[in-house]
């Protein structure tokens, strides 16, 4: 399962050469997470309102070029390994088919004790095609 998600690189994005600041790429592939979330049927205001949130329990990140103001992005997320109790995530970001930055992103949920839960149901037992 691929995810696409477009993005506008903005003025506040950038430091003061013009480059993106390391940690709005962080921000760029949550947007995308979320963004794949939502358009795959899973509410997440209604899981919250069962207890449980979604939480980022591990991050490899490559910064492999800097974008730029202006830039035209895209956030790339292919889910790579689904488990009862974890999704793990291939995301890039790239510009004109050049990647930019690269990460696996491991997802786990929480329930209200901050304590590890299983994923919600209606994700663990979803026809999803894995990309492996």
């Amino acid at each position: 399962m691929m995810h696409r998600f477009p993005l506008r690189v903005y003025y506040e994005d950038t430091d003061m050469a013009g480059i993106v600041y390391y940690a709005n790429y962080l921000r760029y592939i949550e947007r995308a997470r979320s963004d794949w979330v939502r358009e795959i049927g899973i509410d997440q205001q209604a899981m919250k309102a069962r207890g449980i949130v979604f939480a980022v329990r591990r991050i490899e990140a490559d910064y492999l070029q800097p974008a730029r103001f202006d830039d035209e992005l895209d956030v790339v997320t292919t889910l790579t390994q689904l488990t009862p109790a974890r999704m793990v995530m291939a995301q890039t970001v790239s510009r004109d088919g050049d990647v930019l930055f690269a990460a696996v992103v491991t997802i786990a949920c929480i329930g209200a004790g901050g304590k590890p839960v299983r994923l919600p149901a209606e994700l663990r037992l979803m026809p999803i095609s894995v990309a492996s």
